[in-house]
């Protein structure tokens, strides 16, 4: 007779997951055996942490618009759960933990790990997920599984944990009584979308039409709402001035003369130029968070603002819109297309061809230099130019996302960027690149990271997932042997400290060397005259390699950092004794609506 497990696993499929990645444990083992069952309509990728089990799903999920699934074991499974549960979170990302659980009646072992590997997890996973369900019964299940989609799709899309007790995996299914009924809205989210009130669609046309300077700060929900492709088309009729957060990337492709680049400290010099001068921002999909907002300094106090969101409570977070339109991203910009009258600008995009030209002078310059130490802009522009438009680059934290962001464009409307910005933890690629494997083995085309040796060097393990199953995935490290930001900010601020940053001995670590050592092409690079034939051998690999190139250790993408080096004179204060709470500002009303 078939089991639970074997339940489960059909609603799963149902639901059109054909990719659940994580560990088996004892308690979850009949949910491996039903997926094995069913096999290949659903597949199971090992990973070997159950860190990298949520970051591959969490991929998986903004790649396809489907929750992305993943599988951990009772305790020790659990408790390694949080950085994905976190991102998936903060950056509104569909996601269903399936979580092993001792049995019911063993409430009172749980306590100090009196029942192997028991501890309230419940209580431990409220606090990091949009919700989390103990099944109580066989018969509680199916309603829970459809609820766990339910929540995970609808507004504001996030994860759900769903632990499933060891009596309840293991039980019987008695296909008469228990029936895999799924709710098939709630395959892809968002799953529900709902429309701005129509006088204010009416009222935000006017607006638009009458700014002189008008701006869209285009953030990740317009991927979440899969609204590239009518973005694009929007501005292409209107030609505001578009940039973009870092998981804004690729909303509207930044060939287009009035895309300035990404809107951040490690971004582009133009874009943080340009949206000062707009009369008009839209704050599209976009939550305004505290790096595209420039620390709180945009919107300024001159600025006509729109904001266009799903989620009520983003409309006033960190300043009050002079109009909100609450809705879903797609739907809003449809109702929204038709009511638009506006012109381009003349001398608006000549402002932002003229600003754009010199910044591009600078960007070409450094991506042109082939002196050694290597210089990281030159490693981009070799990776942009083998890039195609069915490829698709995952940003580590720190440094690499301003590198991707500043010196990569993107080159036609799609999610092909991925940036762990819910928390920007270090370790995020390389897990990532194994959901965005498993899609990219699907639909084609290669899958790029970019790590500095300190990300790279938390996940180094899940090297051998990708070689496993022959994902193709180029991991490009940035090697400058040193944590770079925190080194940085312990030499400006702390008097030339230097202390616990330092990862490279020697000529060790060698990444290229691990690399091999787990099945994939490793290729080290120490000049740059060596990086186009490495990148070529790469992307001519069918499998997974490693690209290690040694950076000058002095290389920063943020502004601010390298104005600071250019004065080693200059003291500065410890930023914990400067910071202060942001005046929360009303935007006004554009003078000429």
């Amino acid at each position: 007779m078939p089991h639970i497990g074997d339940f489960l696993a059909e609603m799963l499929m149902r639901y059109d997951v054909d990719y659940v990645f994580g560990m088996p444990g004892g308690q979850t083992t009949a949910l491996h055996d039903g997926i094995s069952r069913r096999a290949p309509k659903i597949r199971h990728v090992l990973v070997r942490d159950e860190r990298s089990a949520a970051y591959a799903a969490d991929a998986y999920a903004r790649l396809t618009g489907k929750p992305g699934i993943c599988d951990v074991t009772v305790g020790p499974g659990t408790t390694k759960l949080p950085d994905g549960l976190v991102e998936a979170l903060n950056a509104s990302i569909p996601m269903i933990a399936l979580v092993g659980e001792l049995p019911l009646d063993w409430l009172s072992l749980r306590s100090k790990g009196v029942a192997s590997q028991g501890f309230d997890q419940v209580a431990f996973l409220q606090t990091i997920t949009k919700a989390t369900y103990l099944v109580p019964s066989v018969e509680a299940l199916p309603d829970l599984i459809r609820t766990a989609f339910r929540v995970a799709t609808g507004p504001r899309p996030g994860p759900v944990a769903l632990l499933i007790p060891h009596e309840v995996m293991d039980a019987e299914w008695d296909e008469e009584k228990i029936k895999p009924v799924i709710d098939d809205r709630h395959k892809f989210s968002p799953s529900i979308r709902y429309a701005p009130a129509t006088q204010d669609i009416a009222a935000a046309a006017k607006m638009i039409a009458a700014a002189k300077r008008p701006a869209i700060v285009a953030g990740g929900g317009i991927h979440a709402s899969d609204a590239t492709q009518l973005l694009t088309e929007i501005c292409d009729q209107l030609q505001p001035l578009v940039v973009t957060s870092l998981s804004g990337k690729g909303t509207v492709p930044e060939t287009r003369p009035y895309v300035a680049g990404v809107l951040n400290a490690l971004g582009s010099a133009a874009a943080i130029e340009l949206i000062k001068e707009a009369d008009l921002v839209i704050w599209c999909g976009s939550k305004a968070s505290q790096n595209t907002a420039m620390n709180w300094t945009l919107p300024l106090a001159n600025q006509a603002t729109i904001t266009i969101d799903a989620d009520p409570l983003e409309h006033g977070r960190t300043f009050r819109p002079t109009l909100a339109l609450c809705g879903d991203v797609k739907l809003t910009l449809e109702v929204l297309r038709a009511q638009l009258t506006a012109k381009p600008i003349k001398s608006w995009l000549a402002r932002i061809a003229e600003v754009k030209a010199a910044n591009e002078v600078v960007i070409g310059t450094e991506m042109a230099v082939e002196s050694s130490p290597i210089q990281p802009p030159r490693v981009m522009r070799a990776v942009a130019e083998r890039l195609t438009e069915a490829d698709v680059v995952i940003s580590d934290a720190s440094w690499s996302a301003g590198w991707i962001g500043a010196y990569i464009k993107s080159i036609a409307p799609g999610r092909r960027f991925l940036y762990a910005r819910g928390q920007g933890g270090l370790g995020y690629a390389v897990p990532a690149a194994i959901g965005a494997g498993a899609v990219q083995s699907d639909r084609g085309g290669r899958v790029i990271t970019v790590s500095g040796d300190g990300g790279h060097s938390y996940a180094i393990g899940e090297l051998a997932t990708l070689a496993q199953n022959g994902y193709r995935v180029i991991n490009i490290v940035l090697n400058n042997g040193t944590l770079g930001w925190l080194q940085m900010w312990q030499e400006f601020f702390f008097s030339n400290l230097r202390q616990s940053v330092d990862l490279g001995f020697g000529e060790k670590p060698n990444y290229a060397a691990a690399a091999d050592a787990m099945g994939l092409k490793g290729i080290q690079v120490r000049s740059a005259a060596g990086i186009d034939a490495a990148l070529d051998e790469a992307f001519a690999f069918n499998g997974a390699s490693v690209v290690e190139v040694l950076i000058d250790p002095r290389a920063t993408p943020i502004h601010s950092f390298r104005r600071r080096l250019a004065q080693p004179d200059r003291k500065m204060a410890r930023p914990g004794t400067v910071y202060e709470l942001r005046e929360w500002k009303i935007s006004p009303s554009l003078d000429n609506a």
